[in-house]
């Protein structure tokens, strides 16, 4: 029987579809910013492979990223001849993307060596954080083992003896991706949680000065790195904290035996699915001591604040890939005669979906920038930095949740169809506030920060070094007092963390916007500090019908036309 063509529906058209947009050149005001965060050498430098990413993560990323979504991976346990040979198997799609981002990006070596992308020297956190912003836009899933490899490099260089990074650090920092060795680190178990003094992995020492480590761990993301980074309860130890120590667990032992462990299971996750997290049983799994035998959580700390900072550039990501749709959408789809993006109504939502999204990408620079300090030894950075990643973690992280599905909404019924992005992006959004720390952990982290290394008049100074004579922002030093007022009485009543922390993200990010408005001369990031401190922070009426305040055209212009 002869069927004929069928003929595509004429509405077909009224349904925007992005797919091969640069996103680097959709987004014009990020060429602004690192122009004021990065030294201008090296922000021309990377202009051309930000391009390249950009046009990369619109088109070709994005597809395979979609594809390997819907293809996760597996877990054999057994060869086909019945011998033991547990594997994970990827779909091409993630391979390709670990190329692109371990290989060609260079993302968990270019803070570590130089030689990454054509620059003959480690470069700055901002640069780093800049190009994963722009990777995590198109791949979320993957940005996790990128992040623990270049976390678990920088946390055994800090604290590791000098055989050890020796015999590590090559690798972990190679773009070849048959020498490559990617990072994770085995923390949770299933009855401890957050809980680390209640960890109950024993460590027991072994002749060779190695040590043995037994027990599960329940949730291991990147379940087959080659390196891990587990915490394990010393034989003979004191109990509590100072009991738990930090090891550096290979996949492989130095003949390339496999070691004494094995992944039980890989987890059914809601997002991040391109990339495999299980539950681990270690048996006598050979491991090496890494640093202080009685700081091993503080040791792990740094790099889980590492972590948590790169969750919170990730979060700001999906926001903006979420708001570029909506925009791009919001300029292309026409009702009632009128594109929707000249409905007062749709450019109040884009308005409320660009404040959060732009105040988490002020921050993470902020927060770069406070980590390449510290890093040099700069007085007072640390405490800034201390306090400034859970903030950027905290908040970012949960407003991500909300600005993805904001936009599906802008797209509609087909924003709930798996074809597209949006569902995804919000299925990932929901990580964020539950990896490394959730949102009550690392609200008291904030207070935390403020109790044991000052960190609140070391963040009020750099507000106000922000804020300059406040003329730009006038209602933001007086809102100061009150916050930090609030800060203070947080950190003796946890009730108020999360109250507390809100009020300084909101503050700290609007006074970041106020700078880059004046730095840059652009009045309408001005008008996102207002915004910022107006809807998220200062007290309103709502029943005050003066809230629809004129919102600049040049916020809500078209992505596409930029690209």
């Amino acid at each position: 029987m002869h069927l004929r063509p069928i003929a595509p529906p004429s509405g077909a058209a009224a349904v925007p579809d992005s797919h091969g947009i640069n996103l680097w050149r959709a987004d014009p005001v990020l060429t602004r910013l690192l122009s004021l965060y990065l030294p201008p050498e090296l922000a021309t430098h990377l202009a051309p492979h930000l391009d390249r990413l950009g046009a990369l993560a619109g088109g070709e990323l994005e597809t395979l990223a979609l594809t390997a979504d819907r293809h996760p991976p597996e877990l054999h346990n057994r060869s086909r001849r019945g011998e033991d040979d547990q594997r994970i198997e990827y779909h091409p799609a993630y391979r390709e993307m670990e190329r692109l981002a371990f290989g060609e990006f260079g993302l968990a070596a270019l803070s570590h060596r130089g030689g990454v992308l054509g620059w003959d020297a480690p470069m700055p956190p901002a640069a780093k954080y800049a190009i994963t912003y722009l990777f995590v836009q198109a791949e979320f899933g993957l940005c996790c083992p990128v992040s623990m490899t270049d976390s678990l490099t920088r946390t055994l260089k800090k604290f590791g003896d000098a055989d050890l990074v020796a015999r590590y650090l090559p690798a972990l920092t190679s773009q070849d991706m048959d020498v490559l060795s990617q990072g994770a680190m085995f923390m949770t178990e299933q009855g401890a949680g957050s809980d680390i003094s209640a960890t109950v992995v024993s460590a027991s020492p072994n002749e060779d000065g190695s040590w043995a480590l037994s027990g599960d761990k329940w949730f291991c993301s990147n379940a087959d790195a080659e390196l891990a980074m587990v915490l394990a309860r010393r034989e003979g130890g004191p109990p509590g904290l100072k009991g738990v120590s930090l090891f550096l667990l290979p996949r492989l032992l130095p003949d390339g035996t496999p070691n004494h462990y094995r992944i039980v299971r890989l987890k059914e996750k809601l997002g991040t699915r391109s990339m495999a997290s299980g539950e681990i049983r270690l048996e006598g799994a050979t491991a090496w001591l890494v640093g202080d035998p009685g700081a091993g959580f503080k040791q792990m700390a740094d790099m889980v604040n590492n972590s948590r900072l790169s969750n919170g550039v990730r979060a700001a990501g999906l926001m903006r890939r979420a708001t570029t749709e909506a925009l791009y959408i919001a300029h292309r789809r026409v009702a009632f005669g009128k594109r929707i993006a000249e409905m007062p109504l749709m450019r109040r939502q884009l308005a409320k979906m660009l404040v959060p999204t732009e105040q988490a990408r002020s921050m993470v620079f902020l927060t770069a920038e406070a980590l390449r300090r510290s890093d040099a030894g700069e007085e007072g950075a640390y405490a800034l930095l201390r306090i400034l990643t859970p903030l950027l973690k905290f908040r970012a992280c949960r407003d991500a949740r909300r600005v993805t599905g904001d936009a599906m909404e802008v797209r509609g019924g087909c924003g709930y169809i798996e074809e597209f992005s949006d569902a995804r992006l919000l299925r990932d959004a929901h990580l964020g506030s539950i990896w490394e720390g959730t949102s009550n952990i690392v609200a008291l982290d904030v207070m935390r920060a403020a109790q044991r290394e000052g960190s609140l008049p070391v963040l009020a100074a750099r507000i106000r070094e922000l804020l300059g004579n406040g003329e730009a922002l006038p209602e933001a030093l007086p809102a100061l007092e009150r916050v930090l007022s609030l800060a203070g009485m947080a950190v003796e009543n946890p009730a108020l963390a999360r109250q507390a922390a809100s009020a300084l993200y909101h503050l700290t990010s609007a006074a970041a916007l106020a700078w880059e408005a004046q730095q840059l001369g652009m009045p309408e990031r001005l008008a996102l500090a207002r915004m910022a401190l107006r809807h998220r922070l200062l007290p309103r009426d709502p029943l005050d019908a003066d809230g629809a305040e004129d919102i600049p055209a040049e916020l809500l212009a078209d992505p596409g036309e930029a690209a």
